[in-house]
This record gives structure tokens, C-alpha cells and sequence, in this order.
């Protein structure tokens, strides 16, 4: 292959890269930008319609201000990375709870997560043969996420 080609190629490589971060920069953008409006929007329905920059102050970034105070007036690239990775997990952690605990306890057990496999696969298993085929997920929807096979690995 021609150097001139080779290049072509990774130029379109690296376009290819940088718009992909960057349609991804502003669609969180934009989610920001919701979320913010949205703390807005309660502040002041709160607040008879107006803030005071203390309440503006206060519906911005309350928790990125206390993440702050706790660590002693300053925050590290390192602290804010293991404070977002712990929000993000506690949040998974709660999804996976709200799914799974079936007593309501907050507590999740072996039986839970029996109990849950149960109900799913029950819904899958659409002849009650007590057997899952092929024939019987779905298509779409939910499970939907894979595409289901044919005997040869084509996609039907």
C-alpha cells in the first residue's frame, strides 16, 4: 500500500475518533446542561419564582462543594475520580437491589437472586417445558440486546 493511502487512511482513522468524542462531549453536554436547568427549575418554583446567588450557589454543585469542604478546601484529580466512581457504583448497587430484593429490605440475599432467575427464565420458557430454546427468546425488547441466531450463526 502507497504511504500516501496509508496516510489517508489514518487521517480518516483519527477524524473518525475526534468526532466520535466529540458528538459523545456533546450529548453529555447536554444532559448536563438538562440537569442543571432542571435544579434551576426547582430552585426557584421553591423560591416563589427568583433566587438569591446563595440559592443559585446552592442548586449548582452542592455536592462538588461539599466534596470539597470534607477534603479540607482542596480536591485532587484522584479524590473527584474515586468520589464519582463511588456515586456511580452506589447507583448501580441500588438498581441492582430495587431489582433483585424481593422482601423489600434493602438486603439482598442468595434467595432473592434465585427467586429473580426464576421469574425470568419462567418468562422466557413460553411452553413451560422447563427448557429455554432458541426459538423462545425474543427478538427485541428487553433481552433485544443480542440478536438472535439461526442454526448456521446468521443472524435471522
Amino acid at each position: 500500500m502507497r504511504k500516501t493511502t496509508k496516510l489517508a487512511f489514518a487521517f480518516i482513522a483519527l477524524a473518525g475518533a475526534v468526532g466520535s468524542a466529540a458528538y459523545a462531549e456533546n450529548t453529555d453536554s447536554a444532559r448536563m446542561r438538562e440537569r442543571t436547568m432542571m435544579r434551576l427549575d426547582r430552585a426557584m418554583n421553591d423560591n416563589g419564582g427568583a433566587i438569591t446567588f446563595d440559592q443559585f450557589s446552592d442548586a449548582m454543585d452542592a455536592r462538588l462543594k461539599k466534596l470539597v469542604a470534607d477534603n479540607g478546601g482542596k480536591l485532587t484529580v484522584a479524590e473527584l475520580a474515586d468520589a464519582l466512581e463511588k456515586a456511580r457504583f452506589e447507583r448501580m448497587a441500588r438498581r441492582i437491589i430495587a431489582r433483585y430484593d424481593s422482601k423489600g429490605d434493602g438486603i439482598l440475599t442468595a434467595d432473592d437472586i434465585i427467586g429473580r432467575e426464576k421469574k425470568v427464565f419462567a418468562v422466557l420458557d413460553k411452553n413451560n417445558d422447563g427448557k429455554i430454546e432458541k426459538s423462545e427468546l425474543p427478538r427485541e425488547g428487553r433481552f433485544g440486546h443480542h440478536r438472535q441466531l439461526d442454526d448456521e450463526g446468521s443472524v435471522q
